[in-house]
């Protein structure tokens, strides 16, 4: 059963101009710059299958990004009808281009919330009149909550703060041996 024929995409002479700086500027993330390619191989006629071996994207990605730029397309068309500037058209163009972004929960502590709590451990707990010699994480949870460093927050999260993914310390020693 051949593949069915892909929706053409057709660039107007100052879209092909933009799109061709947006692939050759080195500061471009590679994402982008792959993917401008992918919209000039397209235009050029290039079929699915060959842009994503040219590419080394499956071709599901190919035809989700060739469908997103054909559903912007009138979108830019108006755009150089207004006479927006080159600057404007392109940063739609990078927009389109762009990651939407993903599902799921934002990070919910903040860095200025991790030092506290990792510097609160480094206290010693009977200053906050805890009945231990050590912290636990559960014990740091619930001060930093009493303390109102945070609203809530698991002994999990706690553990994983002090765990090192965020020290800056390095794991070997950087005494000089004689």
């Amino acid at each position: 059963m051949p593949n069915p024929k892909a929706q053409p995409i057709i660039l107007s002479s100052r879209q092909q101009a933009l799109l061709e700086q947006i692939a050759s500027r080195t500061t471009n993330s590679y994402n982008l710059v792959t993917r401008t390619k992918l919209i000039l191989g397209a235009a050029r006629g290039v079929n699915n299958t060959a842009l994503s071996q040219q590419l080394q994207l499956h071709r599901t990605r190919v035809r989700i990004w060739r469908q997103r730029w054909l559903e912007a397309q009138e979108q830019l068309t108006s755009a150089e009808a207004e006479a927006v500037s080159d600057k404007q058209l392109r940063k739609m163009m990078e927009n389109i281009l762009s990651d939407v972004p993903r599902p799921g929960t934002p990070k919910f502590f903040g860095v200025e919330q991790v030092v506290q709590i990792v510097a609160l451990a480094c206290e010693d707990p009977k200053k906050s009149q805890r009945p231990v010699s050590h912290w636990t994480p559960t014990e740091l949870a619930q001060e930093a909550k009493k303390r109102g460093i945070v609203e809530k927050i698991s002994p999990r999260s706690v553990g994983r703060f002090l765990k090192g993914s965020y020290s800056t310390t390095p794991s070997s020693s950087i005494l000089v041996k004689r």
